[in-house]
């Protein structure tokens, strides 16, 4: 899928024939007045569009409502400010995009994986689904600020909501488009954060009854589907609620066999698919899976962004073209659910000051899982600052090393890091991005810092769903995580915080929502299985083509980096994988650049044949 949102008006027209890279091939939607309003690329079972005299609605992605509601929605709007209360009703991951007499309103999903970009192009602005199409149309390089921060051990709010593109932006959740005839446009607030305050019985059935429709969403028109079944909770709740819907036809799950023999994530796994007698198993042996790094040279048509999950793109690719050659066009995966049911470490503080001594027992079992000094817990705990005083401290610490046991914890999270090879010129570029976003005093994504980490958190995910959608859609396969729909986010946010965590039992909201739907064995699991044996192999073989990667690098062209201390880094042993992540973000940002420098390389080739 692919599009553009055009204002009604001819400069949009013009602007729209030149931002597509073959208009011609294109679809194209009309406003009421007849001049161009979408277009782009999408599947027709991906659309569903209704009219009513010069009003008109589209959903494009995945969804469960009909025609006759989009009518009835339309008939009951004054204007595109009414639609808020049906969209919300919707059910699974799409855009809304509406078109009242000319007036716009461009809408994509809490999480991010339908973002909605923007950009002004000769005078009037217009909206797509991908920011580098835009730029493209300003001629917008990289933004170097932007790019020094994805070195960052994470981007935190606002910085990640920034587009590497220099003139693009994008909406923050909870926000549409708006755009006027005339192009002029600004950003509306159609959703916040719901009240926590749903008991864990209350929490759990909203919960159970957001996955059915996200599970829905996906059975409607898809003769197979795919389901990944790690043997985790979170994608063998999916596997089931599917293997339930009437509207699915084929269930096809797939397992990857890990490298580490003590992995106990196939003997669960097969538990789970014993109780799925009638869907088609595919396990994919270690041997025939493609190694972590591979294919970190070639060159990738993705210019969004740099791929956080690069290490494993070769991967996710054979999967997809495995389920393809089952006949299967949609895949399922279980992320997202870590990160709206299993706390993060700063949830511990929220806890502490909404529960009081009642939360005494669970402080201990974090303090220990954690290794939290008793001093150190303590001095966080009695920390409150504000979301810029956390920016503004944030600022000050990138090069810290990164603390361990006594890491702080505060409800926004622990601060991030740059690598020890990002220069002094990458310090201060991303420092003054989060001093200017305190100074500002950005607003956090809720009031309430173990709502804004959640949601973080979710926001992280989506961009990588989104990133890999586009990779697994070139095998003909969607890549979907229904645990980041905006009803099931929205009724995660909705639980009381003392019933998001247990300590006798893991993710006790989901376990609860699924009683019922997932066998109670299966439920009970504490173990968790972790994937260095694949990165440490993957180094071992790649090895090459990653020092590869440190030759005349792109980003100390820029001087963002020590390309010699990258190296070096690269070929010292690493006792735990975690180290190894901050080589593995640079390495994504600069596999990335040189994607970029060979499509501009190939640009100015076509221009000169032309």
């Amino acid at each position: 899928m692919e599009f553009v949102v055009l204002p009604d008006n001819q400069d949009g027209a013009a602007v729209g024939r030149a931002l597509l890279p073959d208009p011609e091939q294109a679809k194209v939607v009309t406003h009421a007045s007849g001049r161009p309003w979408i277009m782009g690329t999408w599947s027709a079972e991906d659309i569903l569009t209704v009219s009513l005299g010069r009003k008109n609605l589209i959903l494009l992605g995945c969804f469960t409502t009909t025609s006759a509601q989009l009518l009835r929605s339309l008939s009951a709007s004054g204007d595109v400010t009414a639609l808020d209360v049906f969209l919300r009703s919707v059910p699974g991951s799409h855009y809304a995009i509406a078109s009242f007499d000319g007036e716009i309103r461009v809408q994509g999903s809490l999480s991010g994986v339908r973002e909605v970009f923007y950009a002004t192009i000769d005078g009037v602005t217009c909206a797509a689904d991908r920011p580098d199409t835009l730029a493209a149309g300003i001629g917008g390089g990289v933004d170097e600020r932007v790019l020094a921060g994805h070195l960052l051990s994470y981007r935190p709010w606002p910085l990640s909501g920034r587009p590497v593109w220099r003139g693009v932006e994008c909406l923050a959740p909870g926000h549409y488009l708006r755009i006027r005839p005339d192009g002029s446009h600004r950003a509306v607030r159609w959703w916040a954060p719901p009240p926590a305050e749903l008991t864990l019985a209350e929490g759990a059935r909203r919960v159970r009854g957001a996955l059915e429709g996200a599970a829905a969403a996906r059975s409607r028109n898809s003769p197979a589907l795919g389901c990944d079944l790690s043997g985790g909770m979170d994608s063998t709740s999916l596997a089931f609620l599917t293997y339930r819907q009437e509207g699915c036809g084929r269930l096809v799950t797939v397992r990857r066999e890990a490298l580490d023999a003590a992995h106990d994530d196939a003997r669960w796994a097969q538990r789970a698919a014993a109780s799925l007698p009638d869907a088609e198993s595919v396990v994919l042996t270690a041997k025939e899976l493609p190694l972590s790094f591979t294919g970190q040279l070639a060159y990738d048509d993705d210019l969004e962004a740099p791929y956080p999950w690069s290490r494993v793109k070769a991967v996710a690719a054979h999967v997809a073209r495995q389920l393809a050659d089952h006949g299967v066009s949609l895949q399922l995966t279980g992320h997202g659910g870590d990160e709206l049911f299993s706390p993060a470490p700063s949830f511990y503080h929220a806890l502490a000051r909404s529960e009081g001594l009642r939360s005494v027992r669970h402080l201990r079992a974090a303090r220990s899982m954690y290794r939290w000094p008793l001093g150190a817990m303590v001095r966080n705990l009695l920390r409150a600052p504000s979301y810029p005083q956390w920016l503004a401290t944030a600022s000050t610490s990138l090069t810290l090393p990164v603390g361990g046991p006594t890491e702080p914890f505060t409800g926004w999270g622990a601060h991030p890091r740059l690598p020890s090879w990002a220069t002094p010129e990458a310090v201060e570029l991303t420092a003054g991005l989060l001093r200017e976003a305190a100074i500002e005093k950005t607003s956090p994504y809720a009031p309430e810092a173990v709502q804004h980490e959640l949601l973080e958190g979710v926001r992280q995910c989506g961009a990588k769903i989104r990133l890999t959608d586009r990779l697994t859609s070139r095998s003909g396969v969607a890549y979907h995580a229904p645990f980041l729909d905006d009803q099931v986010v929205d009724a995660a946010l909705s639980v009381r915080l003392a019933d998001r965590v247990s300590v006798e039992r893991a993710k006790p909201v989901l376990a609860d929502a699924m009683r019922g739907v997932v066998p109670d064995a299966l439920l009970g699991r504490t173990t968790k299985g972790e994937a260095s044996a694949e990165v440490y192999a993957g180094v071992r073989r790649h090895k090459a083509e990653l020092l590869a990667l440190t030759e005349d690098m792109r980003l100390a062209r820029l001087g963002l980096v020590d390309g010699t201390a990258v190296r070096a880094a690269l070929l010292t042993p690493h006792a735990m994988s975690r180290t190894f992540i901050p080589v593995v973000t640079t390495l994504a940002c600069e596999s990335w650049l040189r994607s970029v420098e060979t499509a501009r390389t190939r640009v100015r080739r076509q221009q000169g044949a032309a």
